[in-house]
Parts: structure tokens; sequence; C-alpha cells
């Protein structure tokens, strides 16, 4: 059964209050980064020193990091580690192709929750030779991260093709790789369609939600919608990630320093 960690649900409950009474230091519940604007790809320091105390000193209790693929990027894992440490939940958000070569250098902290994305609808695509495909890389990582201690999350994505059998059999995985937590949304840029295949999209995403099982994760994925519609767009070459998992160079990493 998935639980909604109680800190959480806390800092979350606190923030809303915060907006509700229009308090100055009152902050967004989640605060979106996309890691592209802060760590180069090709290197472990950082972009942008100022977004990164801009995240830190920012009181929204939950940073989502998502964007263009998080683990394409070496410094990935001292910056999820800046933000835990200054009492932020990090959900860190990736297609999970390179997750099982590069857990080892994150720390399973109760605030971080690893975010493998998966899509409703989605060519479900197993390999054909001596590659993996992206979802068997994507499962290997999540084992691998469960086997650690880390927390799961799965972000399921729905679009306007969805059909409710296509969520039962990607729920039965889902649970059976025992994730702790869900978070379904509907496809970014789908809502800007017209009005009535919008409401059919919305009507699918709440029928989604609750298969979910959990009151507390239906909630927080309608408390992350908004922002996860107005994510940066990120579309790369098909194969693109497994290309890099293939390819990509071990790299030490320099802890990120904020002045």
């Amino acid at each position: 059964m998935m639980r909604f960690p109680l800190r959480l649900t806390a800092d979350l409950a606190l923030a809303r209050l915060a907006q509700k009474l229009r308090l100055a230091q009152a902050a967004r519940p989640v605060q979106f980064v996309d890691a592209a604007e802060i760590l180069h790809p090709d290197s472990s320091h950082p972009v942008s020193h100022e977004k990164i105390r801009d995240i830190i000193g920012s009181r929204s209790p939950v940073v989502w990091i998502g964007g263009s693929e998080p683990l394409h990027h070496p410094g990935i894992a001292h910056l999820v580690r800046a933000i835990t440490q200054n009492g932020h939940f990090v959900f860190l958000e990736t297609d999970g192709t390179l997750l099982r070569r590069r857990i080892h250098e994150f720390q399973p902290v109760s605030r971080l929750f690893l975010t493998v994305r998966l899509e409703f609808g989605a060519p479900r695509r197993t390999s054909s030779g001596i590659r993996p495909s992206a979802s068997e890389l994507a499962v290997e990582g999540i084992r691998a991260a469960r086997l650690s201690g880390f927390s799961i999350c799965v972000h399921v994505r729905v679009t306007p093709e969805t059909e409710m059998s296509d969520a039962a059999e990607l729920f039965q995985p889902a649970h059976s790789l025992e994730v702790d937590g869900c978070v379904i949304s509907p496809a970014r840029g789908e809502s800007d369609s017209a009005l009535a295949a919008a409401q059919n999209l919305s009507q699918k995403t709440a029928e989604a939600r609750k298969r979910i099982g959990s009151f507390w994760w239906e909630s927080f994925s309608q408390l992350v919608e908004p922002m996860l519609q107005g994510e940066p767009r990120s579309v790369p070459a098909d194969g693109a990630s497994a290309v890099h998992a293939e390819h990509e160079a071990s790299a030490d990493e320099e802890g990120i320093k904020v002045a």
C-alpha cells in the first residue's frame, strides 16, 4: 500500500495555509526546476549558483526536478543532496534508463523520491537484440533503487488515446515493484486542445487517479498538475536516452558549493 509521508503532508498543509492567508513569506507548495538551467550536461560544475541559492532559500516544501533528462547531468546528485539537506522534499523525475547506472551517486534519504516517468497508451517495446529496451532499463533501475533503500514514485502521463485497460496493465507492474507513490497527470500540452478533447482528457485523468488507491497521492497529483503542465518541453529523438545510456562516460562529481 502506498503511504504518503506525514512530514510532507504537514509541510504542504502549512504552505497552502500561508498562501490562503497571503502571508509575506508564502511560497508555492511545489517548485519546478529544470536541471538544464542549473547544470551543464558535460560538467559537474553548476551553471548558476544564483538559481541554486534561490531554490535552497525557497519556502516551497517540494522541489520537482524534471524537464530535460536530469540524469544526463554529472552534477545532479550533488544538486539533489544540497536541496534535501536544506529541508526540501525532492522529486527527481527521470525516464529511468540511466537510473541503475547512476543510483550509487545518490543517498536514500526520506526527503528524496526517485520518480520514474511512464505513459499510458505509449508503445511498449521490448528488446529484440542484445541491448535492453528503454522500458526494461527503467524497470531494472526501479528494482535497483528499491534494493538500495530509495523511495520510488512513478509519474504516469495520460494521453487522449488512453484506455482504462491501459491503466490496469500499467498499475500491475507498478504495484509488483512496490513503488512508494504515484503521480498521474495529463500529457503536457493536451490541455490546450479543443474544449471537448480537453474535458475528455481531464475525465480520463481523474478516472486513472482513482486507481492509485491512495487519497493522498491522488490529491498530490492534483496539486502538482499545474506545475507539470507548465514545465519546459523536452523532445529528444527516439531512443536518445537509451543510446545515451550505452555511451555515457563515467565522471567523478565535484560538490556544489553555494557561497
